[in-house]
């Protein structure tokens, strides 16, 4: 039985992956390591949390004699990192604690790993490390790296660690870059759930500049997907980029939630534009399908879908962390942890 640390396991993107695997992959155990931050909601984990082969530690990835004690503790063979802070705004008020979780968090994930004959390291990334692109091309696997916010700079630093950690100690490790994920249990701050819950309350929705910016959508589902392709078949040392195919304006995809919720069009309200706001990013996933056969199975228009659906299917979960009251589920579902 495979044994894998996961980080972050309780925020959007993490809570998806443990979800899926425990699902899916019923002969993988994981440990599940979240410091249960604004992000990271044990909420996320209903219906799993008390799953066979899930083990919750509440904890932060800062602290190396923690994370080493779980890895030799619990016989880890692979830890994935989906541990981040990730949202752009919140970096550009407030770097310090991007370098704290993205750059240090990972330096401390890395020594505690060093050395102990891991099969995999996986480093969850971001396609923000590669900057912005024109009118015209997609980011590679070997587009150099020109991250232009905090948040971006602190993934790249921490890709380039891993890297490091590699190429001087022999570590097992990959990289996914990932274009922009949707789907359920995606706090709302990031634009489409943000968007949806504006919407469902009549409030402004507010859209930086003329809203043309150009994002690769891809459903979380598809992302985790990937990640687990990368965990089953790739070569260490390989970088893989995952997208969705899927480049849509933002306003787009404002308009359509709009369509689909009913709603008027001028709740609409386009507002400064953010420092540093990359104009378009766009996915070149051709090597994770030619050399691991991964392909996204869900289409915008699905998964946008599937998306809004959860949301109004799931109020009291969007209800309890806009509210903050997310904090009375933590200390119910902790207090006997």
């Amino acid at each position: 039985m495979s044994r894998i640390l996961v980080t972050g396991g309780a925020g959007f993107i993490g809570s998806n992956f443990v979800r899926m695997v425990l699902s899916e992959h019923p002969e993988t155990f994981l440990v599940n390591l979240d410091s249960l931050t604004y992000a990271g909601n044990l909420e996320n984990l209903a219906g799993f949390l008390d799953h066979a082969n899930h083990k919750f530690v509440k904890g932060d990835i800062c602290d190396g004699q923690l994370v080493e004690k779980i890895i030799d503790d619990e016989g880890i063979d692979t830890i994935v990192n989906f541990a981040a802070e990730s949202h752009v705004d919140r970096s550009i008020t407030g770097a310090k604690i991007f370098i704290e979780t993205n750059v240090i968090g990972t330096l401390s994930l890395l020594e505690a790993a060093r050395g102990k004959g891991l099969e995999r390291f996986v480093q969850v990334s971001t396609d923000e490390v590669y900057g912005s692109l024109g009118a015209e091309g997609k980011f590679t696997e070997r587009t150099l790296l020109s991250p232009n916010s905090p948040y971006s700079a602190s993934k790249a630093a921490a890709d380039h660690l891993v890297g490091a950690f590699g190429r001087t100690w022999g570590l097992k490790y990959n990289i996914t870059r990932c274009s922009n994920n949707y789907g359920p249990y995606q706090f709302p701050e990031k634009l489409i759930p943000l968007m949806i819950n504006n919407a469902l309350k009549d409030k402004e929705l507010p859209v930086y500049g003329d809203g043309l910016y150009v994002r690769d959508w891809l459903y979380v589902y598809d992302h985790c997907t990937a990640i687990w392709r990368v965990i089953e078949k790739a070569q260490p040392g390989e970088i893989y980029n995952a997208g969705g195919c899927n480049e849509k304006p933002n306003m787009e995809v404002v308009n359509l939630i709009l369509d689909r919720l009913g709603k008027p069009k001028s709740l609409i309200k386009h507002v400064k534009d953010r420092p540093g706001h990359d104009r378009r990013y766009a996915i070149d996933a051709g090597k994770i399908m030619s050399e691991l056969g991964w392909r996204p199975s869900v289409t915008f228009e699905e998964g946008i879908n599937k998306t809004i659906d959860w949301y109004l299917d799931n109020a009291d979960w969007l209800g309890h962390v806009v509210s903050g009251d997310y904090q009375k589920y933590y200390d119910s579902m902790y207090a006997d942890r």
